[in-house]
């Protein structure tokens, strides 16, 4: 009769099917049953190795959980429901949703995320960027599922984040094109034919963000004291289904086959037709009965310096009142049409500007005013930045103007002009290399004075 072998030492033996196998204790199951993990190998020197690991695993108190570990689409969407939802901000938890949804599960769903390898992720990026995706899309990408799987591992469910072994694609930094003076002048006096002139002052002007303009309230604006307290923003969130069957309260949406190649039924869509509908699928949440959640909705700013006071220019006030009696007028010929939101700029109905419409509008007025296309956020945050740095404002006063945490971040959006890049070397060369010598007057010098010769003179007659 053998001894008994000690508490958690493992056990190696040949099997009648021909495989080595291991069997590692490594605890007790959370039923109080013994823990007892299985390895097989051709070889004995293989077996002998993968218990070592295993026990290595045990002993740093690093072993993953016991149990079958969920798909990458499984987890993903436990991650976004359960975890992430109660950090992330809205607008950030849909943009998760969405490159989850149309990215990640396609891509590498259906591996196990202990069975996850460096070369799956290497390869979805590689796709995604043959498919015209942008490096900072794939990046965001990257950065998502390494976080969910982090958060996978630190629940022990994995042995290692394969996530970190991979290298994502470079991000090139977007170069900021602001307005110059005479171009922001130029958009402004466009601008001023339409009853939304002072969001573009307060846009191109004090550099406000797109949603912190429209998320403007009257009960925020301190005329008196010539201040600005952006408490909130516009943003547009993608509804969520309020019912208990999301499936079927969308099914007369569902698409399960791809759209023709000539199809006209997306035919006015500027993203293209839609993709097919996963077997499961729980969106369409737009025409769910009970929906909530989502449409334009007034949000928190990102940060605690965001909502920081910003001082309004004293020219800007005599138009804010202008404006303020003109939305009092429209009040009172919408009547009961009215819906009071206190926005400070508002459609004729009183509901506030669409992000939508409003990138539109600015699209249109750079047309007007003969400048090339460019981003919203370079017509205005980069613009007030970059005009406030010529105006001879020193970098840690924009900073507090565009309010942003860091300095380096306000560098980013102070562009450098060619004009004050080549005055500041004149005046480097002024200091450094001598003057040239202006012309002078050649004289012949004697060594007698005028005097001295007429009394030399006298002495001879």
């Amino acid at each position: 009769m053998s001894p008994r072998k000690p508490n958690m030492e493992s056990s190696i033996y040949l099997g009648n099917d021909g495989w080595w196998h291991g069997r590692v204790t490594m605890g007790v199951k959370s039923d109080g049953s013994p823990d007892r993990r299985h390895r097989r190998a051709k070889t004995e020197t293989e077996i002998k190795r993968k218990v070592k690991e295993l026990e290595a695993l045990r002993d740093k108190g690093r072993a993953p959980k016991a149990g079958r570990k969920p798909t990458v689409a499984r987890w993903m969407e436990t991650y976004l429901t359960d975890i992430a939802s109660l950090k992330l901000r809205p607008r950030s938890l849909d943009d998760y949703w969405s490159k989850t949804r149309n990215d990640i599960i396609p891509g590498v769903g259906q591996h196990r995320i202990d069975k996850l390898e460096p070369e799956h992720l290497e390869r979805m990026y590689r796709a995604m960027l043959d498919a015209g995706h942008a490096p900072s899309h794939v990046l965001k990408v990257h950065r998502i599922l390494s976080r969910a799987l982090k958060i996978a591992h630190r629940r022990r469910m994995l042995v290692e984040n394969v996530a970190t072994l991979v290298d994502p694609p470079t991000q090139d930094e977007t170069e900021a094109n602001p307005f110059t003076i005479e171009e922001a002048k130029a958009f402004l006096a466009a601008a001023i034919k339409r009853p939304t002139y002072m969001r573009w002052v307060v846009g191109v002007g004090m550099g406000f963000r797109q949603g912190e303009c429209l998320g403007l309230r009257w009960s925020y604006v301190d005329l008196d004291g010539e201040l600005f307290h952006p408490q909130w923003q516009v943003q547009r969130l993608t509804w969520r289904h309020g019912c208990d069957d999301p499936h079927a309260c969308g099914a007369r949406l569902h698409r399960f086959d791809p759209c023709p190649t000539e199809c006209k039924a997306h035919k006015g869509y500027k993203r293209g037709c839609p993709k097919p509908c996963p077997k499961t699928c729980t969106r369409h949440a737009s025409v769910c009965p009970d929906r909530k959640g989502g449409g334009l909705v007034f949000t928190r700013p990102k940060t605690k310096k965001s909502r920081n006071a910003v001082p309004i220019p004293s020219p800007f006030i005599p138009h804010l009142l202008a404006h303020k009696a003109q939305q009092e007028e429209a009040k009172a010929t919408a009547g009961e049409a009215w819906q009071e939101h206190d926005a400070v700029f508002t459609r004729p109905d009183g509901r506030p500007l669409d992000p939508r419409q409003d990138y539109e509008e600015f699209q249109e007025l750079l047309t007007e005013a003969g400048i090339d296309a460019r981003r919203l956020y370079d017509g205005s945050r980069h613009t007030a930045g970059t005009i406030l740095n010529e105006l001879g404002v020193d970098i840690v006063t924009i900073m507090e103007i565009l309010r942003h945490t860091q300095i380096s971040q306000t560098r980013r959006y102070v562009k450098g002009r060619s004009h004050l890049a080549k005055s500041a070397m004149g005046r480097m060369g002024d200091t450094f290399m001598p003057q040239p010598e202006g012309p002078t007057e050649t004289r012949t010098e004697t060594a007698d004075t005028k005097a001295a010769r007429a009394r030399r003179r006298r002495r001879i007659r």
